[in-house]
């Protein structure tokens, strides 16, 4: 769209909006406070796979590209006003890195520290992220970055990311969160899951204990929510696993040095 040298502006000025209107809304329910958190989705090029099917090596991006184009964007969301960084619906796993150095080198440069949230995406059955990696091994990818929570978002419905969380819960040493989307689309690209079947279903995972922070993606409305909002009310957290220390390492697969 062309937009390229609006990038700060409009990350600033919707943090500003979001921020004015989380706070309206803490002022009125101070027992419910509202955060807002910046979002830095997915790119539309790709640090881990190549640009040319003949070329293994060919990349349209170099990483400080990639880096300075989210850097940008979070200055702008941190002078906004956010409560924390939301990097979301993560389909290459350099490029998120790419992101939490961009984090880590503004809070060396004297900008407030904030929390850090990561949100992977599952693109199909494989269970694998675009470029190729596993749940376990995603993790153990951007692990370092201390992130006050991990989790997955968008492609899938609840029904089909589940296993994919409890993945995650079982080897997460910190929040899990999901927000999946109404089901998969129709053949005419909508959303035919109703509000009450997603919070059915979340209600299934939060009685189960593998989550800790629920949302809605793709598809999903302010009913969606609220259903949500209403079928996991009252019911106890996941418990934080702890995890012996170890080696930990990822490729496409996790290893695990005991």
């Amino acid at each position: 769209y062309e937009c390229g040298d609006a990038v700060y502006d409009i990350n600033f000025e919707g943090a500003k909006l979001a921020r004015a209107s989380a706070d309206t809304w803490t002022a009125n329910e101070p027992h419910k406070p509202r955060f807002v958190a910046g979002s830095i989705g997915p790119l539309n090029k790709m640090l881990s796979m190549s640009s040319d099917v003949n070329d293994p090596g060919a990349r349209l991006v170099t990483f400080e590209e990639v880096y300075q184009a989210y850097r940008e964007q979070m200055i702008a969301l941190h002078d906004g006003g956010v409560d924390m960084y939301l990097i979301e619906t993560i389909t290459d796993t350099l490029n998120c890195k790419a992101a939490i150095k961009a984090i880590l080198d503004m809070e060396d440069e004297g900008y407030e520290p904030l929390p850090i949230w990561i949100s992977g995406t599952i693109t199909d059955r494989s269970g694998r992220t675009l470029s190729g990696q596993t749940v376990e091994a995603f993790w153990n990818s951007v692990k370092h970055a201390k992130p006050f929570a991990i989790g997955l978002n968008c492609a899938l419905g609840a029904d089909l990311m589940r296993p994919h969380i409890a993945d995650l819960s079982r080897v997460a040493d910190t929040l899990v969160s999901a927000y999946p989307n109404a089901g998969l689309p129709n053949a005419m690209g909508e959303y035919d899951e109703q509000p009450h079947e997603t919070g059915h279903q979340l209600h299934e995972w939060a009685k189960d204990g593998i989550v800790n922070i629920l949302g809605g993606c793709c598809g999903t409305t302010p009913d969606h929510i609220r259903h949500v909002a209403d079928a996991v009310k009252g019911v106890k957290p996941r418990a934080i696993p702890e995890r012996p220390v170890a080696m930990r390492l990822a490729g496409l697969e996790p290893f695990e040095l005991a």
